[in-house]
């Protein structure tokens, strides 16, 4: 299948894109939504990381406090590859499977650090860049999470620079203007990918 895979900085509205592009029918498999589905309660995951880090991320109804994580992992480099090696071969393996059971002409595959951890350059065949200011970025954190712009600033720090996912861009999506013309592009690349996809067929 021919998968493309997806990334933006946190706040670059990589799910405002990929809602765009699933509202075309295009099949999409997010990293983090399979991320928050594989630390849900009884997850195997969830056990894992509990086991790691301790009661200090668990909520007291045995959910993962995901601030309280997000905060360690974010002030801890060792912390955050200690979660990266739980998480990740996991993720992977549901990436697979899911790949898999589709029969559509291409995927979009969201991978938020797809940059930062040169993974799945095995699957995907072209990269999306979502690419908006810094201070766009910043703001709508802020805004969405609650976090302190000084939080927000130690989480830009651990994750690829603009020029570095730039750099290994095939297209990119600039979402700083308005829906429409978000919508509008989303439209036109899908068409793209499609040709593209077509062309790959055997």
């Amino acid at each position: 299948m021919f998968v493309v895979g997806m990334t933006g900085g946190i706040g670059s509205g990589k799910s405002t894109v990929s809602d765009a592009f699933s509202a075309l029918g295009v099949p999409v498999i997010d990293t983090d939504v399979i991320a928050r589905e594989l630390t849900a309660p009884g997850c195997v995951a969830l056990e894992a990381i509990r086991a790691t880090f301790g009661d200090a991320v668990m909520q007291a109804d045995g959910a993962l406090d995901r601030a309280a994580l997000r905060h360690r992992v974010f002030a801890d480099d060792d912390a955050r590859r200690r979660l990266e090696a739980i998480l990740h071969p996991a993720i992977r393996q549901q990436v697979e499977q899911r790949l898999a059971r589709l029969t559509a002409r291409y995927a979009l595959l969201v991978i938020p650090l797809l940059v930062e951890t040169r993974a799945y350059q095995d699957v995907v065949k072209r990269i999306l860049v979502v690419d908006c200011p810094e201070q766009t970025q910043v703001a709508r954190v802020m805004s969405r999470n609650g976090l302190a712009r000084e939080e927000v600033m130690t989480i830009l720090a651990a994750q690829a620079t603009r020029t570095e996912r730039l750099a290994v861009a095939d297209d990119v999506i600039t979402n700083a203007t308005s829906i429409d013309d978000l919508r509008a592009e989303v439209s036109r690349l899908n068409q793209r990918y499609l040709a593209l996809a077509a062309e790959k067929m055997p």
